[in-house]
C-alpha cells in the first residue's frame, strides 16, 4: 500500500530562484507535450509516443538557443513532466470511454505561469537523498531545510515539491508500506454525516461540525476587500493576494486535521464502520452549498477508507437512496418523508420516539449489515393505556391459579 507523507519546506532565496527555474521548465515541457499531442491529431496522424517525445522536446530542444535553459534543471523533471501530460491524455480518453469512473474529465489544458500551484517530481533515480542533517538533498537546487514532524516508516520512492497559492513549499515522499492491522474486539457503528452535526454515531455519540469556513468570514472578507482595493498589477495586490490565501489555507488546514484526528479515532476504536454514500457534488449545488464544502464529507469519508485498509478494518457506504431518516430502526416502518426542522419524531406503527440522527446512524449500520440493536438509537416507548380486558384481575384468573377453589 502506497502512503504520502507531507512536511513543509523552508528554502532559501536562491533555493526559491532554483525551484522557480524548476517549476517553469517543467511547465515549458508539460505544454509542449500537449502541444504536439494536438497538433498530430489535428493532421490526423497518430500520436507520438514517450521517446519520441523525450528526444524532441528534451535532449533536441536543449541543444537550441531557444530551449537551451532546459539544461540548467534536473533531466528527470522533464522527464516526469512527460510523463504527466501523458497520463493527462489517458484519463481524458478513459473518462470519454467510460474507463475511468466518476464527473467527465475535460481535455489537458495549457499551464500558465500564473498558476498559483507549482509543482516538480523526482523519482530514485534523480538521485535526491536526505543529509544526515535531516535536509532535503535535491539536483541543481541544494539542501533544502526541512520541518520533521515524524519519521518515515521506510525509504521513499519518490518525492515531489509543490508551491501552493499562499507561498508555501511543501515535499511529499511516497512510501510503500504494509498494512498494519489492530488486533482486539471492537464494535461496529454505522454514521450518519450531517450539517447541524458533522457526524452521529449509532451508539448515540454527537460529533459537532467545527464550520471553521463559517468562523473565519469575517477574516477572509477583510481580506477580500483589500484585494479588490489594490491595483491591478502593483506589488501591493500581489502581497494581499498572499494574504488571503494564507487565510483560506489557515481554514483548509485546520478541516483537514480535524479529519484526520476524527477518523484515525473511529478506526482504532471501531472494528466495521457503515457511511451513506451521499452526492456531494449535487448538495454543493444547492443552498446549502456553503456549509456543504465547509463540512468536507469526501474527504473525510476517503481518509476513513485508506485507514481503514492499512489497520485491518472495514468500512461500507451503503446506497444513497436508502430510507434511512423516515425508517422506524425499531420495528422496520417507513413513515413519510420529514422536512429538515423535524428532529424527533413518534413511529406510527410501534409509537417509539426516535432522534432523526440517531435513528439514521443505526439504519445505516442495519443496511451495510452490521451487528447494531435498535435499542441503541434512543427510543422513547409512549406511555399507551393498557386495554379493557387486560386492566385489574378478574376471578377467572385467579380460580385457574388458586388450587384450593378449584377442589371445591
Amino acid at each position: 500500500m502506497r502512503l504520502r507523507y507531507g512536511f513543509r519546506l523552508y528554502p532559501t532565496l536562491g533555493q526559491q530562484t532554483a525551484l522557480a527555474k524548476a517549476f517553469g521548465c517543467a511547465r515549458v515541457v508539460f505544454n509542449d507535450a500537449i502541444a504536439a499531442r494536438r497538433d498530430a491529431d489535428i493532421e490526423g496522424l497518430p500520436a507520438p509516443k514517450s521517446a519520441e517525445l523525450s528526444r524532441t522536446l528534451i535532449t533536441a530542444a536543449k541543444k537550441t538557443p531557444g530551449r537551451s535553459w532546459l539544461g540548467e534543471v534536473s533531466a528527470v523533471v522533464l522527464q516526469q513532466s512527460l510523463r504527466d501530460a501523458e497520463r493527462a491524455f489517458k484519463n481524458f480518453f478513459d473518462s470519454i470511454s467510460g474507463k475511468r469512473k466518476g464527473r467527465k474529465m475535460g481535455a489537458p489544458r495549457f499551464k500558465t505561469r500564473r498558476d498559483r500551484r507549482q509543482s516538480i517530481r523526482f523519482t530514485a533515480n534523480a538521485r535526491w537523498s536526505i543529509t544526515l542533517g535531516g535536509k532535503l538533498r535535491l539536483p541543481k537546487i541544494g539542501d533544502v531545510p526541512v520541518c520533521w514532524s515524524r519519521q518515515l516508516p521506510s525509504t521513499p520512492s519518490s518525492v515531489t515539491v509543490i508551491k501552493d497559492s499562499a507561498g508555501r513549499y511543501f515535499a511529499y515522499f511516497v512510501i510503500d508500506t504494509n498494512p498494519e492491522p489492530i488486533t482486539g474486539d471492537a464494535p461496529e457503528i454505522g454514521i450518519d454525516l450531517g450539517l447541524g452535526h458533522f457526524a452521529v454515531l449509532s451508539d448515540g455519540t454527537k460529533i459537532a461540525a467545527p464550520r471553521f469556513l463559517r468562523k473565519a468570514e469575517k477574516k477572509l472578507k477583510r481580506a477580500q476587500q483589500d484585494l479588490s482595493r489594490k491595483q491591478k498589477g502593483s506589488n501591493n495586490r500581489d502581497k494581499a493576494r498572499v494574504k488571503m490565501a494564507r487565510a483560506h489555507a489557515r481554514v483548509a488546514d485546520a478541516r483537514r486535521e480535524f479529519h484526520h484526528q476524527l477518523s484515525t479515532r473511529l478506526i482504532r476504536e471501531n472494528q466495521a464502520i457503515a457511511v451513506e454514500d451521499l452526492a456531494v457534488s449535487r448538495l454543493a449545488r444547492t443552498r446549502l452549498a456553503k456549509s456543504v464544502h465547509d463540512a468536507g464529507w469526501s474527504s473525510f469519508v476517503s481518509m476513513l477508507e485508506y485507514k481503514a485498509a492499512l489497520h485491518g478494518r472495514k468500512v461500507t457506504r451503503i446506497g444513497r437512496f436508502e430510507p434511512t431518516t423516515r425508517t422506524c430502526s425499531n420495528c422496520g416502518a417507513k413513515d413519510v418523508p420529514k422536512p429538515l426542522h423535524v428532529r424527533t419524531w413518534q413511529c406510527q406503527e410501534c409509537g417509539v420516539w426516535l432522534d432523526r440522527d440517531i435513528n439514521a446512524a443505526v439504519n445505516v449500520a442495519k443496511a451495510a449489515g452490521l451487528a447494531v440493536t435498535a435499542c441503541e438509537a434512543h427510543v422513547r416507548p409512549e406511555i399507551v393505556r393498557a386495554e379493557r380486558g387486560e386492566t385489574g384481575t378478574h376471578r377467572s384468573d385467579l380460580a385457574a391459579r388458586s388450587p384450593r377453589r378449584q377442589t371445591r
